[in-house]
């Protein structure tokens, strides 16, 4: 096995993934570029590769079981562990979202990717983060799902959108599941929020860069052996739940 360290980030085609995975190979680590469109896949990886990342493309679908599988062989094949897992890939789900009018598809489809997704990843990934000395896994959330600043009168959480926010919401409360199973293990496992990053996700009406909204995800992905796990933060510190 390879001692360099070894992360995968599903999503990272574009927008905060590509950033994330920018700034670990920042850091010299080879860092897998998880997306499912290969053209834009393949980009990336040529991207980061001429601004000296060891990057690798990594076919990933996180709604597909196959896909998933595939892409734990190829890390496995490749490097013989995984040291972090930063779950990115996320959808919105669509417009509009307004509870009594939604259409109960956009709802399943979000949380399929934005929970399950996570879920069917981190699970196929599990047995190669055990190998891992430091193993870090950081789900990419956001403060739309905070139950707290949701029902705080004045609190900015953006528009109504009962898939989107709800799906947050329900990658939290999977991330403390993890935390506590993981408990007795040496996996630290956090959510992390990038702030109102302009990405395609929100047609780019955020304030913040790409690469400010991945800023909390690495420093999450490189905690010390003895920080945090099961909780949730942004640049300013932790979010309440």
């Amino acid at each position: 096995m390879t001692e360099q360290t070894i992360a995968l980030v599903t999503g990272a085609n574009k927008g905060i993934g590509y950033e994330i995975a920018a700034g670990l190979g920042a850091l010299g680590w080879a860092v897998g570029v998880g997306a499912r469109n290969e053209e834009r896949r393949e980009a990336a990886v040529a991207k980061l590769r001429a601004a000296g990342v060891d990057a690798f493309g990594v076919p990933l679908d996180v709604t597909d079981d196959a896909s998933v599988t595939a892409a734990a062989a190829l890390i496995e094949d490749r490097a013989g562990r995984l040291d972090v897992l930063v779950n990115n890939a996320a959808i919105t789900g669509g417009a509009p979202q307004m509870p009594t009018t939604v259409d109960l598809a956009r709802v399943r489809a979000a949380v399929e990717t934005n929970v399950v997704g996570v879920i069917r990843v981190t699970n196929a990934m599990l047995p190669l983060l055990r190998r891992s000395a430091s193993p870090r896994i950081v789900n990419m959330s956001s403060s739309v799902g905070s139950l707290t600043l949701q029902s705080t009168p004045g609190a900015e959480t953006g528009p109504i959108a009962v898939a989107y926010a709800p799906s947050k919401t329900f990658l939290n409360a999977v991330t403390v599941q993890y935390a506590k199973e993981l408990h007795d293990t040496n996996i630290l496992i956090n959510s992390a929020c990038p702030g109102f990053t302009a990405t395609d996700l929100n047609n780019f009406r955020g304030v913040r860069t790409p690469e400010q909204g991945a800023a909390i995800a690495i420093r999450l992905a490189t905690l010390p052996d003895d920080g945090p796990t099961g909780r949730f933060f942004d640049d300013a510190g932790e979010v309440p739940w």
